[in-house]
């Protein structure tokens, strides 16, 4: 099993997850984030003054999926995501050792 982590533009976040559920893949976390990679921020004017935005508004996206699905878990994500502008996200992928389903008490890939 894996964990599949992505970091995108928050508009594409509709697309990432209706490509995620056309391959199977029907749970995912969202989480707000800020960061910056090669982009380093942007300026904006504000009331007629400049100030530097040093972290941009990205969404982490995680996924827990069977280590078969991992190749077409990022092929989707990249896909759907992917503007071809500086600061599309990047995807990790970890391992995951070891998942249960609190419910029903289903351990590892029965969990997922």
């Amino acid at each position: 099993m894996k964990i599949v982590m992505a970091i995108i533009k928050p508009f594409k976040l509709e697309e990432v997850r209706d490509a995620l559920t056309g391959i199977g893949v029907h749970g995912l976390t969202v989480t707000e984030v800020k960061g910056y990679g090669r982009q380093k921020g942007h300026t904006e004017i504000y009331r007629g003054a400049e100030y530097a935005v040093s972290f941009l508004p990205k969404l982490k996206i995680e996924v827990a999926v069977a280590s078969d699905l991992v190749a077409s878990v990022i092929d989707a994500i990249a896909a759907a995501a992917r503007t071809g502008q500086i600061g599309d996200g990047k995807i990790f992928v970890v391992p995951l050792e070891k998942a249960v389903r609190i419910r029903t008490g289903e351990t590892d890939v029965d969990a997922l």
